[in-house]
Parts: C-alpha cells; structure tokens; sequence
C-alpha cells in the first residue's frame, strides 16, 4: 500500500459503472488508512487496479473507504488484506478491511 499527498474530505458523489459485465467495490477502512493506495488483484488473470481510501461525507455521516467503481465481474484479492471478493455483474460488494 501506497500513501498519497494530504488527505481532503469528498463530499461529492461517486460515479459507479454498474451494468453487464461489471460491478463496483467499496473497501470500508478505518481512519489510519486515510491517504493509503489499496490494491485488487483479480484471482483469474493477476489484472490488478487500485484506489485510494478517502474520508468522505455520505448522508452526513463519515466514512473511511476506498471505491472501485468499475470492475470486472469475478473473484479478486484484497492485497495487503486476508480478503477475497466476489464481484457480480450489475452490483456492488462492500467489505471492511480489517482493523491494524
């Protein structure tokens, strides 16, 4: 895992691209992870992507959370986490990173 610049709080909306084929992932984090890259690995093909986790503002509550918002459908790995996901076509998958 990556760390980014200083971390800002978003508060404006994230675009998922949801449809056939593809599904989203949002990666609950605490705050210790705020700034930090997080990468998937798709089990099948190595592929992998990352994000960054930000905090962020939703219905005026604030979370901790890394978003994926386009990924294949199929099985991947959290790196640097004991998860494995499952993406489904048209939805979105939310896990919680464990605690550090």
């Amino acid at each position: 895992m990556g760390e980014h610049g200083p971390p800002r709080i978003h508060t404006e909306a994230v675009v998922l691209e949801l449809g056939a084929g593809f599904g989203a992932l949002i990666l609950h984090a605490g705050a210790e992870l705020v700034g930090h890259e997080v990468e998937v690995e798709r089990h099948d093909t190595g592929k992998r992507t990352h994000t960054e986790v930000h905090e962020r503002v939703v219905n005026g509550r604030t979370v901790f959370a890394g978003v994926f918002p386009e990924l294949e459908a199929g099985s991947y790995r959290v790196l640097g986490f004991d998860l494995d996901v499952e993406i489904v076509s048209g939805q979105v998958t939310e896990v919680t990173a464990p605690s550090a």
